[in-house]
């Protein structure tokens, strides 16, 4: 453990922002998704990128308790954006 008020290791600060790219790189993917819509190719790549290859058809089912299912991925994907919980699986 490091003192508080210390500086990160050279580790640590690898792990610290590797999430906040991980994010970053979210949010661009939901700034292109609500300027462009789920059937821009650009789009249609992160989605199938981010499915191994296929975007899924019909409902999706998700982890939230509220909000157990979506019509399709698109929806899903919109969801994920406006709420901020780019994380969220599938």
């Amino acid at each position: 453990a490091q003192q508080p008020g210390t500086a990160l290791s050279t580790q640590e600060y690898r792990q610290f922002f590797r999430s906040l790219r991980a994010a970053h790189r979210a949010r661009t993917a939901c700034f292109l998704r609500g300027l462009y819509g789920c059937q821009n190719p650009l789009v249609q790549r992160l989605d199938e990128y981010e499915n191994h290859g296929v975007i899924p058809e019909g409902p999706i089912c998700s982890e939230l308790p509220r909000t157990r299912f979506f019509p399709d991925f698109c929806t899903f994907s919109f969801y994920r954006c406006t709420r901020k919980r780019y994380f969220i699986k599938v």
